[in-house]
């Protein structure tokens, strides 16, 4: 007999995930189905940063200006492990926007929505300590955070598996198609394996393939166009030592951040380009590389050349299409569309979106859903701590913890470890940590992200769940993979 649901989620991005641990939390039966890893496209491809949006004010997008201004005070107490306070340097080049307009818009961000943990605006004098060009003296300093975007999905995707939802990777959607008043739901596993499930209600979070799943999936007319957006970034050897980021204005309007990252490197984007074709073909051009290049040589007195460049990543956003001229001005607001009756099982659909603002868009889901489900339970997830995140003090304490009561730790990896895992790393810390791979990588770690965290490849594990590709020589990668393939096989095969 087939499996039924109350809820099937399509759609292993954060805003599938973040739908799928909320219904759950409401009481509901819940699976989630993704063709491959969790956060392996747009929402592992981000700027990393849980924020306001500044900009979004000149376009007068308030609405969602205030909703991500106060879900930076939700996240950062829902995720104390893998998101942090962050304070933006906003340096003044009076060409590009006046100083009274970048105080307005600052007086706005500071107090548009209410502020716990982060600090106000203020205003600035650089120095030459400050690394930036000596014809720039002045600017600003706000407050945002930064979180690590695609562990936030597989700790949203734990969390609904907490609350008894199924998750599935690797399991592509190949037919979905209602039968009165549930859905029959087809699906395939990576080795060709087929089933079917039933469900009360559908969840179309695809994505950038949020439309193409209603023409190959629903066989049915998508009710909204997307526009397909590249946002591109690229890492670079450390540029400054300040611990703030940058944000730096450019001559097209446009603005470009400087975040450090990774302790040793600077992120380095975006870029707005309209793209055409396979999302998962998405890749930074040399084009967008120089003129990232650019728009920070214009401030830095250190130097950047596409040379220096050690990786580079690009995103595809699926915004709503709002017929805007240019790509930046598309709107970053998200929609949810529902079709269905009382005679015939509801179709929810996501477009649009961004990290910062899933939780409400997965609880103003919730609340659509509600009349097909008289059961469900109330709004919960604002006062909740994603897995890892229960522990009261600074995520560095936390850290020296782990360095003082497992020797083998050096101070680095604690820090990484403590930043990624939180409380949870002690459910694989203690066990013998077995083979090294390099970088602080222990085989204990890799099995504990294989058996909890739904890894299967190299990719998943060196560059999702941790970033740890940028510290591995290609002979430590080999190695990792040639075990990784043997632990795999030897792994009982699911039913």
């Amino acid at each position: 007999m087939n499996e039924h649901y109350d809820l099937v989620v399509i759609g292993g991005g954060i805003n599938g995930v973040g739908i799928a641990a909320d219904a759950a939390g409401r009481g509901l039966k819940v699976a989630l189905f993704e063709a491959r890893d969790l956060a392996s496209a747009t929402s592992s491809n981000s700027s990393k940063l849980i924020h306001g949006g500044l900009r979004y004010l000149e376009h007068y997008e308030f609405r969602l200006v205030k909703e991500a201004l106060a879900e930076r005070e939700v996240l950062l107490g829902m995720a104390p492990h893998i998101a942090k306070p962050m304070r933006f340097r906003l340096p003044h080049r009076p060409h590009l926007r006046p100083a009274w307009m970048i105080r307005a818009g600052l007086f706005l961000y500071d107090n548009l929505a209410k502020r716990d943990r982060l600090k106000g605006s203020v205003g600035l004098r650089f120095s030459e300590g400050d690394g930036l060009k000596r014809e720039i003296r002045k600017g600003f300093e706000y407050s945002d955070a930064w979180v690590d975007d695609a562990r936030l999905v597989v700790l949203n995707a734990m969390l609904a598996r907490d609350k008894g939802a199924q998750i599935e990777t690797c399991t592509t959607c190949v037919d979905a198609h209602r039968e009165g008043k549930r859905w029959q739901i087809t699906l395939e596993r990576e080795g060709g394996e087929r089933f079917t499930v039933s469900a009360n209600a559908l969840v179309n979070a695809a994505g950038p393939w949020v439309k193409q799943f209603y023409d190959e999936g629903l066989h049915q007319r998508s009710p909204r166009g997307i526009r397909l957006i590249k946002g591109s970034h690229m890492v670079v050897p450390r540029i400054h030592e300040r611990e703030e980021a940058y944000i730096l204005q450019n001559e097209d309007q446009r603005i470009v951040f400087v975040i450090p990252y990774q302790q040793d490197f600077s992120l380095i984007g975006t870029t707005d380009v309209e793209h055409k074709g396979s999302p998962r073909e998405a890749r930074m051009s040399p084009a967008e590389i120089d003129y990232l290049c650019q728009v920070v040589n214009a401030h830095f007195t250190r130097q950047i050349s596409p040379e220096e460049v050690v990786w580079t990543y690009a995103g595809v956003r699926p915004l709503c299409d709002d017929e805007s001229d240019s790509p930046q001005a598309v709107t970053r607001d998200y929609t949810l569309e529902v079709s269905g009756s009382e005679q015939e099982a509801p179709l929810l659909s996501v477009f649009g979106g961004k990290l910062t603002t899933y939780r409400k868009l997965a609880q103003a889901a919730c609340h659509k859903l509600q009349p097909w489900f008289s059961q469900m339970g109330g709004d919960w997830t604002a006062t909740t701590r994603l897995p890892g995140g229960e522990f009261d003090c600074p995520v560095r304490e936390l850290a020296l913890a782990f360095s003082l009561e497992f020797e083998w730790l050096d101070d680095r990896t604690a820090l990484r470890i403590a930043e990624a895992y939180g409380a949870r790393a002690r459910l694989w810390l203690g066990q013998p940590h077995g083979e090294a791979f390099g970088a602080g990588l222990y085989e204990a770690e890799v099995r504990y992200l294989i058996d909890q965290e739904w890894a299967r490849t190299l990719e998943d594990i060196l560059w999702r769940r941790s970033k740890l590709g940028l510290r591995l020589d290609e002979r430590q990668q080999q190695h990792l993979a040639a075990w990784l393939e043997q632990y795999l096989h030897a792994l009982p095969r699911a039913s």
